[in-house]
């Protein structure tokens, strides 16, 4: 695969599973504390990526990784948890169909964050993207 190009698939078939995240969550909340069931997906995520990591020959020792790399991966595995709480909190009392969308908008977020830390300039085009993913968010939250 085009190194150039490939990222659309894995960016594709993430966008597909996180559909299936949401749909699969709404299901396996009900009846359950939404923090048992992140912590529970969370074990599952933890026993099956080990497993595939350590079958695929990737192993190496995490601890001979950078202090940067783990400060940067540390606040990357707590965003992502705050993530999960509160996404789960939100599928537990509100509709999957409408949760997710606005969970999108974390999109705006990273344009908004990687322009403020990472100095990157999104093109009008792609500003105009983004306001349109905006804009579909506040259409699909807003009531009537």
């Amino acid at each position: 695969m085009d190194t150039s190009t490939g990222w659309v698939f894995w960016a594709v078939m993430s966008a597909i599973f996180a559909g299936l995240t949401a749909i699969f969550a709404k299901v396996g909340i009900q009846g359950v504390d939404s923090d048992l069931a992140t912590l529970v997906r969370t074990a599952i995520i933890i026993v099956v990526l080990s497993a595939f990591i350590w079958f695929a020959g990737k192993w190496r020792n995490p601890f001979a990784l950078s202090f940067k790399t783990w400060v940067f991966l540390g606040l990357s595995g707590l965003a992502t948890g705050a993530s999960w709480v509160c996404y789960f909190r939100a599928l537990k009392i509100g509709d999957a169909s409408k949760v997710a969308p606005i969970d999108k908008l974390s999109l705006v977020f990273v344009a908004i964050f990687a322009v403020i830390f990472l100095g990157e300039r999104p093109s009008i085009r792609e500003w105009t993207g983004i306001a349109m993913i905006a804009g579909g968010v506040l259409v699909l939250a807003l009531k009537r």
